[in-house]
């Protein structure tokens, strides 16, 4: 079964003013389309045909750089377009809550660290708040690499990912990455960081 773009559920224009409607119908129809395009390419005709994406990425260093760097793209903005998803919780609740605190001390101290992965990723990548067992770690991974991969430095689910490739915000905030990562904070949908932490 071929790999197929996700539909986001809600209006280009829903994020604005912190993500601009252009900005998101590039992004998702141009770039999460392509890498969903050239991954279906990627392993057509291969015994990766038919098996869920999670499972690639596990083995991924085992594939061509095609299936990494598509594959990679495919399910990173699928997880984006989710955890940004307008209406749920503004903050983190509950057992996410807890093991934000346990994990980092405070959300003040985990906020902290997951700006700084983002905004030092130099060049192109994502920065993650990742599952690892039962404690969370904050990382960051370049290019359209993620911690399901075997070769990522921080393994692990991510529950949270930001894109901080320049295709994401560069229409609204040209080269004021911060500016962008701060304003991700108004988008996060708390509910789906705590459905993807459950399992």
């Amino acid at each position: 079964m071929a790999f197929e773009l996700v539909k986001l559920g809600y209006d280009y224009t829903a994020l604005e003013p912190h993500i601009d409607a252009r900005t998101m119908e590039i992004h998702h129809t141009k770039h999460h389309a392509g890498y969903t395009t050239k991954l279906n390419g990627a392993v057509e005709g291969t015994d990766l045909e038919g098996k869920a994406i999670e499972e690639i990425l596990s083995g991924v260093s085992g594939y061509s750089t095609a299936v990494r760097n598509n594959g990679g793209g495919y399910y990173n903005h699928n997880l984006y377009w989710d955890v940004i998803a307008p209406g749920g919780a503004k903050a983190p609740e509950g057992e996410l809550l807890d093991a934000i605190n346990d994990s980092f001390g405070s959300v003040k101290n985990f906020q902290e660290a997951f700006v700084q992965a983002a905004v030092t990723r130099f060049g192109s990548g994502w920065a993650w708040l990742v599952l690892q067992k039962n404690k969370l770690a904050v990382s960051s991974t370049p290019n359209q690499d993620n911690p399901l991969m075997d070769v990522a430095e921080v393994q692990g689910t991510p529950i949270l990912g930001i894109d901080v490739w320049e295709h994401a915000y560069y229409l609204n905030y040209q080269n004021r990455r911060p500016d962008y990562v701060n304003a991700f904070w108004d988008l996060i949908n708390w509910n789906e960081v705590a459905r993807r932490f459950k399992g």
